[in-house]
């Protein structure tokens, strides 16, 4: 874990967070400036800043996240109606905090 990083901070405790999902590896909260009905951001314990510091030993992780977002959307109601899985990665890709993450979010009214 990093010191600095605030994802590690929230994962250790250090700011208080309402996880909607914590194991051994993964945990998950809703984001503080959310851009959708439903946005959470799925985060692995493992401090990996991002998607190019991945290696192959990460690929079960990753997987893992995403399976949990799976979970999450059916719990969250989304499952259904439609969902987007971000990953924003490095600063021209839109990724802010250099910590690893996945936002689901969905929830929007459908059209018809």
């Amino acid at each position: 874990m990093s010191d600095e990083c605030i994802f590690c901070k929230i994962i250790k405790g250090d700011i208080e967070t309402q996880f909607v999902y914590d194991d051994d590896e993964i945990v998950a909260f809703k984001d503080i400036h959310p851009q959708a009905p439903i946005h959470l951001l799925v985060v692995p314990k493992k401090h990996i800043p991002t998607v190019n510091a991945l290696d192959e030993s990460d690929a079960p992780l990753i997987g893992k996240m995403v399976l949990v977002a799976k979970g999450l959307a059916k719990d969250f109601g989304v499952n259904e109606s439609g969902y987007r899985l971000i990953i924003n990665v490095e600063r021209g890709g839109g990724q802010l905090v250099f910590h690893i993450h996945m936002h689901l979010v969905g929830g929007w009214e459908n059209d018809k």
